[in-house]
């Protein structure tokens, strides 16, 4: 019955520990390959899915680019990168799968608020990219002026908590795309005529 739907995965981490992990706030994830993924999900239809960089990956890459190429062409990759990283390079992550830029507001690990505007621009212009943020909706009031005013924005877990829905709202209405995701596979029901 789960095989009859098709499944695109729209947020999921991989923790591979043959490359570097760093604590993050004391946070350091188990360990969860593609091969565990894969194997989590074999039940399902799955058809494709964006896998995503966390705070505990900070700038590695190797890992994403593994994961991209162990899974497939239908598996995107959504990465943190450094200020400083060159065209050349994100060309490169391109290349691999990659499809977009996070920034980690709410737990650090990622590039800052500072380069948001200009490396949310750059990569838009140069690949094609959108930038997702891991943000609280609280500071949703504070940023709105110059996320309404970027390329293509996505705002992770329908920004993370109930205080600034307001300000969430808000923004869809502008064009910001908001992930609804959850933390718990849900069995699929067909639709009662």
């Amino acid at each position: 019955m789960l095989d009859e739907f098709e499944l695109f995965d729209s947020h999921f981490h991989i923790i591979d520990p043959r490359y570097p992990l760093v604590p993050n706030n004391g946070y350091l994830p188990e360990a969860f390959t593609h091969e565990d993924y894969l194997a989590r999900l074999s039940k399902y239809n799955l058809v494709g899915g964006a896998i995503v960089s966390g705070s505990f990956q900070a700038f590695d890459q190797g890992y994403l680019v593994s994961a991209l190429n162990a899974l497939g062409p239908t598996f995107v990759g959504v990465t943190q990168l450094p200020y400083t990283t060159t065209d050349e390079c994100i060309i490169e992550l391109h290349e691999t799968g990659v499809r977009a830029l996070r920034f980690n507001l709410y737990r650090g690990g990622s590039e800052t608020l500072e380069h948001m505007v200009s490396m949310a621009k750059r990569v838009h212009d140069l690949v094609g990219w959108h930038i997702e943020l891991y943000v609280d909706s609280a500071a949703l009031e504070y940023l709105s002026t110059t996320l309404i005013q970027l390329p293509s924005v996505s705002i992770d877990h329908l920004g993370m908590s109930k205080s600034g829905f307001a300000h969430l709202l808000k923004l869809a209405g502008n064009g910001v795309k908001i992930k609804a995701t959850v933390s718990v596979v849900l069995t699929l029901m067909p639709c009662m005529p």
